[in-house]
């Protein structure tokens, strides 16, 4: 009997790595892919990707694409999806204000979507001379902290595509040698920078992690550009304990 039941627990984990792995392909495939494609690259038989799509559908995890586009992700996930965004946020704020009183300084936090950065929430400094962005702003990843933060998580190939896509050009071997003693640098030191870069007059200091369900977001403090040298080392240290706050509260990616 506990040999059967043994058997039963793991061919219910082996199904629900499967699932897993088919949401995984059509996240990357937001036009959707047909039974056949998600075969090939989840390498399991059509049949088994049938039956595990079926149920998946009967969930609302994933649909048919109505213009004939194969199988995509459905509605319900981007209910877990907007969950988890608010979950982020409420567990973060915390978080984000002990940065600003330990600064002084706004704090924000942000989510990568689309290959931009889109700010979550932010807890403005405590300076007449502040920086203050809207919450749903779109800020690029190339050029900002907590853009480069997110791209150092990545690997270097999948860094570099975002970029270029990003610019819209491919990058010369110059500039991609560049970029990505960059990120190792990032990855070296766990913090990113962006010294008047992205806006004239403002510069910045950030992290990044990666929640469950493999979402990058990053936690950053931008500063006017004329006061960033002089509060830098506080930066730091600030960003650097509520990083290990972070990683102690939350189970997230490595």
């Amino acid at each position: 009997m506990l040999e059967e039941k043994d058997k039963k627990d793991r061919s219910g984990i082996q199904v629900i790595a499967r699932a897993a792995a088919i949401l995984r392909v059509l996240k990357e495939e937001r036009g959707g892919l047909s039974l056949g494609q998600i075969a090939t690259r989840v390498d399991l038989p059509r049949s088994t990707v049938q039956r595990i799509t079926g149920a998946l559908s009967a969930e609302r995890f994933i649909i048919q694409d109505p213009k004939g586009g194969g199988i995509r992700l459905g509605p319900e996930l981007g209910a877990f999806a907007e969950a988890a965004n608010f979950n982020i946020v409420e567990r973060c704020r915390a978080i984000l204000n002990e940065v600003t009183q330990a600064t002084g300084e706004t704090t924000d936090l942000a989510v990568l979507r689309n290959g931009s950065m889109i700010f979550l929430d932010q807890v403005p400094g405590l300076h007449r001379l502040r920086t203050v962005s809207s919450v749903g702003e779109v800020f690029p990843l190339s050029t900002t902290a907590n853009g480069r933060a997110c791209l150092a998580l990545m690997t270097d190939d999948e860094a570099l595509r975002l970029i270029e896509q990003e610019t819209a050009r491919a990058l010369s071997v110059s500039d991609r040698q560049a970029t990505l003693r960059k990120l190792a640098e990032i990855r070296e030191t766990g913090l990113a920078y962006d010294i008047d870069e992205h806006t004239p007059g403002i510069s910045a200091a950030g992290f990044a992690f990666r929640d469950l369900s493999g979402n990058y977001h990053a936690i950053s403090v931008p500063v006017p550009t004329l006061r960033f040298a002089a509060v830098r080392p506080q930066l730091d240290a600030a960003l650097r304990d509520a990083r290990d706050r972070v990683q102690s509260e939350f189970p997230l990616d490595p």
